[in-house]
């Protein structure tokens, strides 16, 4: 059994309630718009497993140490982790047949900064858009998720809402 943390959109704010959220997973997920790359590092302190993807706004160390998609198995889901790919409905180019072709059963992305979670009957996956952790974009609110993965089974899922978009400081 594993629990995972999801976040996304990060744009270099960091909030310690990330570390608070999140210090009791065995894994955490940055699905891209990173920021700076001490982002990931202290999320490295909080979580021995951390993988995360680039953005389209992440450039230099970050576009280094990330790569633009990650496809691996945790317990017995297979999962696509990415920052753009679209949703059940209204998939980016070639992403549904990736999914499909790799058999994907868990896919996350970030780009939008809109909070979804969606099954997908077609390709019996559930999708998962954790929303935008930062402060930088047009969402109203700040969020994060976390889901079990246990064998073959996600159960647990859930959303962590850290309030407004106000400003916090950049790491």
């Amino acid at each position: 059994m594993k629990r995972i943390g999801i976040l996304s959109d990060t744009h270099s704010c960091w909030d310690d309630r990330f570390a608070a959220h999140f210090k009791d997973c065995d894994e955490i997920w940055h699905a891209g718009d990173v920021g700076y790359i001490d982002v990931i590092d202290r999320l490295e302190g909080v979580c021995p497993v951390v993988r995360a993807v680039k953005g389209n706004i992440d450039h230099g160390v970050v576009a280094r140490r990330c790569p633009e998609l990650l496809i691996f198995t945790v317990e017995g889901i297979k999962v696509l982790l990415t920052h753009i790919g679209g949703y059940p409905g209204r998939y980016s180019r070639g992403m549904k047949e990736l999914l499909r072709r790799e058999g994907i059963k868990l896919y996350v992305c970030g780009h939008s900064h809109i909070l979804k979670v969606m099954y997908d009957s077609e390709l019996d996956l559930l999708h998962i858009n954790p929303g935008a952790a930062g402060v930088h974009g047009w969402h109203k609110h700040r969020t994060l998720v976390k889901l079990t993965i246990d064998g073959d089974v996600m159960r647990d899922l859930e959303v962590i809402e850290l309030g407004a978009a106000s400003r916090l400081p950049e790491v």
